[in-house]
């Protein structure tokens, strides 16, 4: 099957070196089951549109403008070409501004992978150098780039024979982990219940397939659209969930339930 057609081509630049790239989004939701909003009386599809909030009128397109909250129902416009004057100049080169250990920037900076590849043969030399040398170095690249008419910062990293360029989060969208687990207790765990519990992890331990996080709702709700196809059969009732188990409020005794969840996993009782 041909790759899907790139959506965004470009130039990747280090110092004087340039290459022709194109990227596609390292993922996908196509395969979502999707849905519109209907009309139930003619079962026609619903369009959505801005309306004026004191008018109730609806905004024709030109009349739409981007506003600034600076107090409460008090907005400052902001026009195109403001917002314009302070973009990337070019918006069509992922210029490297600086390596950094690839180590030391934590997941949860990392917002959405993209595929890097040479456009052309003529690029791929040059394309094959840089990425090699960042595996080399076990570094990554930083630099921005216009990604659906917003600049984001990103980062590029080698993968196998192509590069991997993540867009990054900004510093102000990224809380602090020590403001939510700094009142967790790291003391002394017990030896016996570290022992039940690495015996866990041991016998449930698999290599890494994608099969682990399939998304049964969606396979679940293909089914229905399939049998309504299929089918003019109504009111047919869903099938129930599997109900989930009720708390009692007990205090559950760690130890034992540990013990009682290897026995259920070996079959028998664990010493």
């Amino acid at each position: 099957m041909a790759p899907p057609r790139p959506y965004w081509k470009g130039y990747l630049k280090l110092s004087l070196v340039t290459c022709p790239v194109s990227m596609m989004p390292a993922t996908s939701e196509s395969e979502k089951v999707r849905f519109h909003t209907l009309n139930r009386k003619t079962n026609n599809r619903v369009v959505s549109r801005y309306v004026d909030a004191e008018t109730g009128k609806v905004v024709d397109e030109e009349d739409e403008a981007k506003g600034y909250e600076r107090g409460e129902n008090e907005f400052l416009v902001i026009e195109d070409e403001e917002l314009e004057s302070v973009a990337l100049e070019s918006a069509r080169t992922i210029d490297i501004e600086k390596f950094v250990p690839r180590n030391t920037i934590e997941w949860v900076w990392l917002e959405k992978p993209h595929y890097l590849s040479p456009s052309d043969e003529v690029g791929h030399e040059a394309f094959s150098v840089i990425r090699d040398a960042m595996e080399a170095e076990k570094v990554v690249g930083i630099s921005r780039l216009v990604i659906g008419r917003r600049e984001r910062a990103v980062m590029l990293e080698p993968c196998g024979k192509g590069i991997v360029v993540w867009t990054l989060r900004y510093g102000d969208e990224v809380r602090k982990p020590e403001n939510y687990f700094d009142d967790i207790s790291d003391g002394d765990n017990d030896p016996k219940l570290m022992s039940l519990v690495t015996s866990l992890i041991d016998e449930r331990s698999k290599p890494w397939n994608p099969d682990m996080v399939q998304d049964p709702v969606q396979e679940k709700l293909k089914e229905i659209i399939e049998s309504k196809r299929k089918s003019a059969k109504k009111g047919a009732k869903p099938k129930g969930k599997d109900e989930e188990p009720a708390y009692t409020g007990n205090v559950i005794d760690l130890m034992s339930a540990l013990k009682k969840s290897l026995e259920k996993k070996s079959g028998g009782k664990s010493k």
